[in-house]
């Protein structure tokens, strides 16, 4: 009998029965402004690493933080339980782009905001951003901006310094700048912005890396397009 009503205590208790429909609800909107601040990422974001699997964490990470502030907003035992217990995780994932933080911090924004009760609030202001986002994207981007997102790597002897690497991009006749460089004593990896006026002098470069370092790799990305 005293299992009976710990379980139904614990379960389905009135305040939990009352808060429920209220929880579902603001965890629904969770998961869709997650998804639509995913999508905003992957269509307008500048970072060099896979914008489509890192935005897939914003739904996971809205829809959790909206739990969490449901749960220890209306106990200050329960805040001082989270703060304890977020002191013992570590978040050990490398953020290597400003930019990926920023949205990560939208993300949590979303979830701070749906958690308090705010969603009227939340959902115009995330719009707001996301129409920043937007703008400064369309009018950051002109015809000259650079077309491909470059990575270079290599390792052993055959390693090349980001000025080879840069030397060799003039000799083709692109125009690059070093967006991120990580060096170890066994591998060095550059990515660059660059712009290529075709294919072929894609394949130029390719080639002259090559002769450079025969165990040269080469990752490309690009959002518009070569032409010729």
């Amino acid at each position: 009998m005293q299992i009976q009503e710990a379980l139904s205590d614990l379960f389905w208790n009135p305040a939990a029965r009352d808060s429920l429909p209220k929880l579902v609800m603001s965890l629904g909107i969770a998961a869709i402004l997650g998804w639509i601040l995913g999508q905003a990422y992957e269509r307008f974001g500048h970072s060099l690493s896979n914008r489509a699997i890192f935005a897939r964490n914003f739904l996971l990470l809205t829809v959790t933080t909206t739990l969490i502030i449901s749960i220890v907003k209306s106990s200050l035992a329960l805040s001082l339980g989270l703060v304890g217990a977020l002191s013992i995780v570590r978040f050990r994932a490398a953020i290597k782009e400003p930019e990926e933080l920023a949205f990560l911090f939208i993300a949590i924004s979303v979830g701070l905001g749906l958690g308090a009760g705010q969603a009227l609030v939340t959902t115009v202001a995330l719009g707001v951003i996301l129409g920043f986002v937007a703008l400064r994207s369309r009018f950051s981007r002109g015809p000259d901006t650079p077309n491909l997102y470059l990575t270079v790597a290599t390792n052993g002897s055959g390693r090349l310094g980001p000025g080879q690497i840069l030397e060799a991009l003039g000799t083709v006749g692109a125009t690059a700048s070093l967006k991120r460089l990580d060096e170890t004593p066994e591998q060095v990896e550059a990515a660059f912005i660059v712009d290529f006026q075709g294919v072929g002098k894609l394949e130029q470069f390719t080639k002259r890396l090559r002769e450079l370092s025969p165990s040269v790799r080469v990752s490309c990305l690009d959002e518009r397009g070569l032409g010729q």
